[in-house]
């Protein structure tokens, strides 16, 4: 898996190559340290995030798409520029209806990416 160096202070997006989970997701490990962790993740039309839940908060900006997002049994349609908010242990998980990019915060880092 690539991932970056977590003493670089500056990230450049085409020097890290993509992993590739199947079912049409793919993820760039972008920049961590202990405390946070920056991710993008490309969709293709019809992939899904299956439910989950994690420890880890997480903020994540819709860079591109349009995705169906469940959080705690909760359902919404979002596109380019919404954002969402997963609370700590929350089940989530979304369906990509267009092809699209999400970029997920995570507190504290994914330990489990790396």
């Amino acid at each position: 898996m690539a991932t970056t160096n977590t003493a670089n202070s500056f990230v450049e997006n085409t020097t890290i190559e993509w992993d590739d989970l199947g079912n049409g997701i793919k993820r760039k490990i972008l920049a961590y340290d202990d405390h946070v962790m920056m991710v993008k993740v490309a969709f293709e039309t019809g992939a899904v995030g299956t439910l989950h839940q994690h420890v880890h908060s997480q903020v994540t900006h819709i860079e591109s798409g349009v995705f169906e997002v469940e959080i705690s049994s909760e359902k919404r349609i979002l596109k380019a520029k919404d954002v969402f908010i997963v609370p700590s242990n929350a089940l989530h998980g979304v369906v990509c209806i267009e092809a699209g990019i999400l970029l997920d915060v995570f507190s504290p880092m994914r330990a489990d990416f790396i």
